[in-house]
C-alpha cells in the first residue's frame, strides 16, 4: 500500500517540476512520453548512473530519429486532426511514424539504451507535433531535468535516512508490501 501511494505521489512530484518549468518558460517541457518516464523513475527505486544515461539517451535517439523521419518524409505535415482516408498527408505521416519507430527501436537495442517511453517520443516528433530542432532540444532538456531532479531527490534522501526511497520508505518494507499481494 505504501509503495503504491509513494510511487504515485513521487511520479507526480517529478512531473510537477517539469510542469512548473513549462509554465514558467512557455515551452513544451511537458509532453506525453514524459509521464511514463516519470513513472519508471518513481517505481524503480534504484538511481544508478547507467539508468539515467539510458533514459536521456533513449529520448535523444527517439527525438533525432523522429526529426529525421519527419524532415525526410513528412515535412510540413502534422497530425493535429485525422487526415482524410488515403490522403497523401496521411500516408506521409504514417510512413514517417513507421520509419522513426523502426529507427528508434533499432538504435535503442544497438546501444543497449532501451527505455520504451522513447518510442512515444519518436512518434510525437515524427507525427509533426514537436518537430523542430529546438523542440527536440527541449524534449531532451526536459528528460534531463527529470532525471537530474530524480537523482538529486534520491541522493538527498540517502543522506538523510540511509537506504530509503522518497515517500515509501526502505526496500525491506516494500518487500513486505509485495508479500501482501
Amino acid at each position: 500500500m505504501r509503495r503504491r501511494l509513494g510511487t504515485s505521489l513521487y511520479a507526480g512530484l517529478l512531473f510537477t517540476v517539469l510542469g512548473l518549468v513549462a509554465w514558467a518558460t512557455g515551452q513544451p517541457f511537458v509532453f506525453p512520453s514524459l509521464g511514463p518516464s516519470a513513472f519508471v523513475l518513481a517505481f524503480d527505486r534504484r538511481s544508478e548512473r547507467e539508468r539515467a544515461v539510458r533514459v536521456v539517451a533513449s529520448h535523444l535517439i527517439g527525438g533525432v530519429a523522429g526529426l529525421a523521419a519527419w524532415t525526410v518524409i513528412a515535412d510540413g505535415a502534422a497530425l493535429t486532426a485525422t487526415p482524410p482516408a488515403f490522403s497523401p498527408e496521411g500516408f506521409r505521416l504514417t510512413a514517417s511514424a513507421v520509419a522513426s519507430l523502426v529507427a528508434t527501436s533499432w538504435a535503442m537495442i544497438a546501444t543497449d539504451w532501451v527505455h520504451p517511453p522513447a518510442c512515444a517520443t519518436t512518434l510525437i516528433v515524427s507525427l509533426g507535433l514537436l518537430s523542430t530542432p529546438a523542440e527536440v532540444a527541449i524534449i531532451v532538456a526536459s528528460v534531463t531535468v527529470l532525471v537530474a531532479f530524480h537523482a538529486a531527490v534520491i541522493l538527498a534522501f540517502k543522506r538523510l535516512v540511509g537506504d530509503a526511497h522518497p515517500l515509501y520508505g526502505r526496500d525491506d518494507a516494500d518487500e513486505a508490501d509485495d508479500a501482501e499481494r
